[in-house]
């Protein structure tokens, strides 16, 4: 991991001028907070509604925990039966594939029918962080040297020694990219999943309480909302980023060519 100092201040520096820049927009044009709230509104807003909106973000962030746990446990399981078994994968990833590629917005509605509303958005944050688990972790286990496998055969390795020893270190990479792609996924798929349940005025999340603002013209608390959601974005993807650098920084070049 890059000790750079270029490497916190350049995106620390061009965020600080997009907020002055937004900054200069309202204070220029002299525009209200019901049209564009000015920074310092938001952060107002979210000092003053912190109880709502921390509460709604920890609804939110539980979430896309349980989501990103369930999408683990399922896409490993699949991608090791996968590897296991090809014709199980020419069978079931297909299916993958259309879960993948069907927007959740578009079925969340049909979800809110027949499940309970924390079911309904747990299903729509799971559906799309399930699948780069699943593409990355097979796509790893698949990725092993033919001279490696030759070797361990002739070697007289057992099937699961050659899965132990072999095939998971050569898939873990994989795994932990797909993994940060899918943090960030589960989040986005929670938030679709609480607009539509916030259409219907359920749910208590952080993308409910935008709904909510933007229905009483409260946008001072809907940036307030919206800037939680990209926090908390921000901290999944750091934390996955943390655990693949301490995972990794050993022993694989992806960290290991990234030092300085």
């Amino acid at each position: 991991m890059s000790t750079s100092p270029l490497r916190w201040l350049l995106p620390l520096g061009v965020l600080a001028a997009l907020v002055l820049a937004w900054a200069l927009v309202v204070k220029l044009n002299n525009l209200p907070p019901y049209v564009l709230p000015a920074p310092g509104v938001v952060l107002e807003t979210l000092v003053e509604d912190r109880a709502v909106l921390f509460a709604s973000m920890l609804v939110t962030l539980r979430t896309t925990v349980i989501a990103l746990a369930l999408a683990v446990a399922g896409g490993v399981a699949l991608a090791l039966l996968f590897a296991s078994a090809r014709i199980v994968e020419f069978s079931l990833f297909p299916i993958a594939v259309i879960l993948q590629v069907t927007p959740v917005i578009a079925v969340a509605p049909l979800m809110l029918i027949y499940l309970s509303t924390d079911a309904a958005v747990l299903l729509c944050a799971w559906i799309v962080a399930f699948f780069p688990v699943l593409s990355n972790t097979t796509l790893g286990l698949n990725s092993v040297d033919p001279n490696l496998r030759d070797l361990f055969r002739l070697s007289g390795a057992t099937r699961w020694q050659t899965l132990a020893q072999l095939k998971l270190p050569t898939a873990l990479p994989y795994f932990l990219g797909g993994l940060r792609i899918a943090g960030g996924l589960a989040l986005i798929g929670a938030v679709v999943g609480e607009i539509a349940a916030g259409s219907a005025g359920q749910g208590s999340g952080l993308a409910f309480r935008i709904v909510e603002s933007a229905y009483r013209l409260n946008i001072p608390r809907l940036f307030a909302a919206l800037l939680l959601i990209s926090l908390t974005g921000i901290l999944i993807y750091a934390v996955l980023s943390l655990l693949s650098w301490l995972v990794l920084r050993r022993w694989h070049e992806s960290e290991l060519g990234g030092r300085t």
